[in-house]
Order: structure tokens, then sequence, then C-alpha cells
């Protein structure tokens, strides 16, 4: 047809039209004329030919359609103020309750949905998206964006801020909680029609008086998706809305001042999140009682905070309170008793109570399948959690298989640029560092580190642990400048965000410190080794792993250095510490442990107390063997360095050759240079 210039969507669109109605191509064309002559009346801005031809052939399509069902033109109406893409039932059924009659036909049930948009697909303005139905239950159907575009600015010459309203009650609606089975597919779904009000809402657009709660499912919405940002702007209008209708101290304000402190928290905002959840608390214990629910949330998140701020005593107590009263309440097996579960597992693995941390893990995540199953986002949390204790505990297979079971349930479930998958990505780098895999640590860094910063930015947090670990990386790498570059931009990033004395930023420290060692700044390293150990000590206290990981450092700096009495009394105090912190059965199986006694036994070589040096490395040896199996390339070295020992020392005579050890020495020097020093990841 010469009228509609051969435009493939117009052609279609009027042959459908032709194959269900009974009239000839004159008379088509008679009405063709007549909308073309509209159009230019009612939308004179619009100047393009192609834009006119097919604007016109859907206006006579559209006015067939609502001759035919009313609640079919409808619908394509509303579709205005969702997205394109994936409109189904489910997500309309929330508008019944509004004044409109077409929309009340329209979602009355799911049988005059179906007859209302079956019209407009066989019409073709709108098709079926069969794949969304395998993938989440209940098919959707979408528009093309030339029509949808008509939609929004020919069908909806004015913005209709009835429609607007109902259409955010829609979704925000439907906003599902997370302990609704599949819960983070469902708000997937829901993120592109939430982003269709994001700037209305933001810009005025849309009257939200009286929709605060829907203001509020959004923040959830956006938070759960590791949108901060969005999430941020939506709790804060709901809250201003809140605090004006329902006043500071009702509970639905309360709420929401938790949740953005939950978000304040996860941004690594702690000054501001912990005012936020002390006034929740307050609020809370002041309306409900100590022991409610709502209060004990309040109190389980307050000790997450707590443990993110290194106060490591407080956060024990507060979730001790929570689990207590969670398990009066709510039973020892309730998801919220496990969440507590899982974060006291957190606390004693930051304690380096590492027995009670797996005995907690272990409780929380057979709770978790039993409630969940295996692939629920609770459960691989704790998986997660899991993997990080083995790594810790030197059980680097049970680790990894705990990673990829975490990293693959992520990926399905959140997809591969969610922020919990990144996390885990990260996790696995590390443990492909601890086990030699530098190639795979480095590409597993680099995606975890081009993920965070596209998702985050590349001030949060989450990415500046990916290149503080990064940077550790680079150094075992001996990229030291790398190295540097990544370590300093960490350590800005952290003491911007946390403080000069936060847990995180002291880690950071602690590995500069690490990288001036092996660039042979040794006085610089020793500035800030100290500032890490004296951070650490005020923060965790003398005895913990991470503490004693900064006194083992010191000590092989003060070997370096020849202070070899200030070496020997740092790693004694640091093989005390562990066999204190893990027992004496666990001690030969912790891999920071064995690093120190191999360190120590160079040490004592050194000084020429040979048969203490052989007792340490025979204890070395025997840990390695059982840890890493008898082949492996530190338990041969090991056996050399005893071999070694066994041989006399003589002065050799007068044009002698030097003894080959000396060489050798060198070479195992920097073989094990990655094992004398304890990198801090996170």
């Amino acid at each position: 047809m010469i009228k509609l210039d051969g435009l493939p969507l117009a052609l279609s669109t009027a042959g459908a039209y032709l194959e269900h109605v009974t009239t000839s191509f004159a008379e088509y064309l008679q009405l063709y004329e007549a909308s073309w002559l509209k159009l230019q009346r009612t939308s004179p801005g619009l100047n393009s030919y192609e834009d006119r031809s097919l604007y016109t052939t859907w206006q006579v399509t559209f006015d067939r359609i609502r001759e035919q069902n009313t609640a079919s033109a409808q619908l394509l109406t509303l579709w205005a103020y969702f997205d394109k893409q994936d409109v189904w039932f489910g997500l309309l059924r929330h508008a019944y309750d509004t004044d409109d009659e077409r929309i009340q036909k329209l979602t009355e049930d799911q049988l005059n949905f179906n007859e209302a948009v079956r019209l407009l697909c066989e019409y073709g303005l709108a098709h079926p998206e069969p794949s969304l139905g395998q993938r989440f239950g209940s098919a959707g159907y979408s528009v093309h964006s030339c029509v949808h575009s008509w939609a929004v600015s020919v069908l909806n010459d004015r913005w209709d801020d009835g429609l607007a309203r109902v259409a955010l009650t829609c979704v925000a609606s439907e906003v599902p909680s997370t302990d609704v089975d599949k819960w983070w597919l469902l708000q997937r779904r829901l993120l592109q029609h939430a982003a269709r009000h994001e700037h209305s809402i933001a810009n005025g657009t849309v009257d939200t008086t009286q929709m605060e709660w829907a203001l509020y499912n959004l923040g959830n919405l956006y938070a759960c998706q590791g949108k901060f940002a969005e999430a941020e702007a939506m709790y804060i209008r709901a809250l201003q809305g809140e605090e004006e209708v329902l006043g500071r101290k009702h509970i639905s304000t309360l709420e929401t001042v938790n949740n953005l402190g939950n978000l304040y928290s996860d941004q690594g905002k702690l000054v501001e999140a912990e005012a936020m959840y002390i006034r929740a608390l307050q609020g809370f214990e002041e309306a409900l009682g100590p022991k409610h629910i709502s209060t004990l949330y309040t109190v389980n998140n307050l000790g997450i905070l707590n443990a993110d701020q290194g106060k490591l005593v407080e956060a024990e107590a507060m979730y001790i309170r929570a689990l207590q009263g969670k398990e009066e309440a709510l039973g020892p097996k309730h998801i919220s008793t496990l969440d507590t579960v899982n974060n006291l597992g957190n606390l004693y693995a930051d304690q380096g109570k590492l027995v009670k941390a797996e005995a907690m893990y272990i409780r929380a995540l057979q709770g978790f399948e039993e409630a969940l199953g295996l692939k629920h986002i609770s459960t691989l949390h704790t998986v997660n959690n899991l993997g990080i204790l083995y790594a810790d505990q030197g059980k680097l297979a049970e680790a990894e298989a705990m990673y990829i079971r975490a990293l693959q349930g992520f990926e399905e479930a959140l997809g591969p640029k969610h922020i919990l998958t990144l996390e885990t990505v990260n996790n696995l780098g590390n443990l492909y560092a601890n086990q030699g895999k530098l190639v795979e640590a480095e590409a597993i860094y680099i995606r975890a580190l081009q993920g965070c910063e596209e998702t985050l930015g590349p001030k949060h947090i989450s990415t500046l642990y990916t290149v503080n670990n990064l940077g550790i990386l680079y150094t075992n790498q001996g990229k030291l400048v790398e190295a540097e570059a990544m370590c300093i931009r960490a350590l800005q990033g952290k003491e911007e965000a946390l403080g000069r004395k936060h847990i995180s930023t002291l880690y950071t420290v602690n590995n500069l410190g690490i990288l001036y060692a092996d660039q042979g700044k040794l006085v610089e390293a020793e500035a800030i080794y100290i500032r890490a150990l004296q951070g650490k000590e005020e923060a965790l206290g003398p005895k913990h792993i991470s503490t004693l990981n900064t006194v083992n450092n010191l000590g092989a700096l003060y070997a370096d250095q020849g202070k070899l009495a200030e070496a020997e009394a740092m790693y004694i105090r640091a093989l005390q510490g562990y066999e204190e912190a893990l027992g004496p059965k666990l001690l030969p199986s912790y891999l920071l442990a064995l690093n120190t006694m191999l360190s120590f036994g160079d040490l004592l070589s050194r000084m020429g107390r040979k048969d203490t040096a052989k007792i340490m490395y025979t204890r070395a040896l025997a840990g390695y063997t059982a840890v890493q199996g008898p082949s492996s390339k530190w338990c041969q070295s090991l056996k050399d360095r005893l071999q070694a020992l066994q041989v006399k020392s003589a002065e050799p005579k007068e044009g002698q050759a030097k003894p080959k050890e000396i060489g050798a020495r060198e070479s195992l020097k920097h073989m094990f240079r990655k094992l004398r020093r304890r990198l801090d990841t996170g």
C-alpha cells in the first residue's frame, strides 16, 4: 500500500485489521484518511511522515478494537503507564479496587484479561511472551516499542494521574516479601515496571499522597536488588510522608526507619545506620515491648551493625538477645531465628571462635534447607559463609565446593551482576589466591571489580573490598606498582567511607605494610604495621586472629631488619594466640598457624638454634601433609629444610666453594614470601 510507504509495522497492523474485518481496501483507506487528518489536528508536533503513517494505522485499528471490547482498549491505554514488556494478569489484578468500571471489568478475573489481550494480539498491537511462562510460571504480553510510544503520546495525550496511581498500585502491591518462594524472580520481573514510575515520582508528576506504603514497597524492591540509590530515594519519600500523616512513633514509620538503617548499613554509612537503628529500637520497645518480633528484628540488625563497626562484644550481646527472644516467640526452626543463628556464626568466625562458628552455620544451613530448599537465597547465604569458614580453617577443597554451589545458585536466582553474586565471586577469588591459582584468581577478581563498579559505583564498600583483594593478588604476583595503586585506592576509599579505625580500613593498612615490606621500604612498613596492630588491638582485642596476623607480619619485618629477638617475640605471641583461639587439636590444620611455624623455623635456623628449628619444621610438615597432602610443594620444601639441618655446618676451607645451601635458601625465601606475611581480605 503506497499510503503506508512500505512500513512493515504499518503493513502488519493493516493486514491484521483486514483479516478480522469484512471491509474493502477502499473503505479502509477512507478510515485511514479520516484518522490522518485527525492526527494532524491533535498532534501537530509529529513531523515525521513515517510516525504519522504508523500512528494513523494504529488509530484505525484501535477504534475498531474499542467497538468490539472496551476492556481491550482500556488495557492498551493503561499499558502506557507500565513498561512495554511483560504485562500479565497477576500484575493488573491489584487494580480491581479502582472506581474505573472499564478497569474493573478488565481485572475482574483471568478470563476477562485473556479476552482483552487476545483481541490486541489478533490485531497485531500486542504479542505473547511464552518464554516468560516457563520462567516465571505465568505468561506475559508485550507491545512493540513504537506501539508503546504511540500509546504514551497519542492515546494518553494528557497525563492521567488516576491511571498513573493505578499502575503504581499494581507494581507496589506485587512486590513480594523475602519469605515467599522464589521472591527474587518476581522482584526482577517487576524492576522494569518500577523504573517507569521512578522518574514521575521524583519530579512529582504522580501524586503519591497516602501512597507511602507503595514507596516503601518500591524501596524494599530496589534494596533487595542491590539498587541502593533508588532504594534510598524511595525510603526517604516514604518516611517523610509517614511522619507527616502517621507521626514519628507509628509502627509503619518505625519499620521504614529500620529498613533505612539496613540500607545505610549496606552502603557502608555506618553512622547514619546506627542512628536509624537506635531510633527504631527505642520506638519499638516503647510501642510494642522488648520481646516483640519487630523489636527483635531491629536488635538483630543492630548486632550486624556492631559487628561491622568492630564492636564484637556489643554485637554478641545483641545477637544472643535476638536469638533467645526469637526462639521463645517463633521457635528454634523459624526462618527469622535461623537468620540470627547464621549471624552469630559470622560473629564467632570474626572472633576466631571457628568451632562455635561452624556449629552455628551447620545448624542454620540444615534449618534453611529443610524449611526453604537447597536453592533459596537464605540457604545460599549460609553456604557462602560456610565456604569462608572452611577457607579460614584451611579446608580448601570443602571451601571451593561451597563457593561454587553458592555462586551457581546466586547466578541462577539473581543474575551475574547482583551484589550477592559478586560477593561470592570475590570470595572464590580469595580461595584461588590461597590455593596459588593466581591466574584464575586475577580473572575472578577483575570480574567482581567490573561488576561492582558498574552496579554499585567505584567508592562502594563492596567495590573497595575487591580493590583491596586485587591489591593482595598483585602483591603475591610481584606486580608491586599495580598492587600499591590498588592498596592506596582501597585505603583512601575506606578511610572516607568507614573511618581510619574501622576494621576493614585496618585490613588494608596491614596489606599496605606487606607491600612496603616487599618493596624494601622497611621503615614505612614498620610504621604501617604498628598502626594496624594498635588499631586491631583496640577494636578486636590482642588475641583476635586478625590481630595475630599483623603480629606475625611484624615478626617477619623484624626478621628482615635483623632484629631477631623482636622477631622471635612476635612469632611466639602469634603462635600462642593461634593455639589459644583455635585449640590444640585444630591448630595443626590451620594454615596461618602452619605458616607462622615455618617462618619461626627459618628464624631459629638463622639464629643457630637448629634443634628448636627442627621441632618447628616437623610440626609444620605434619600440618601441611594433613591439609595439602604429602606431595605438595610446601611439604617437599620443608623436607629439604629438615634434611639441610642434618648436615653438619662447617666453615669451608680456604679456596673451597661455599655450600650450595646458601643460594637455595635465597630462592626458598622468595618462594615462601607470600606465606610469611598475613594478608587480610575484606
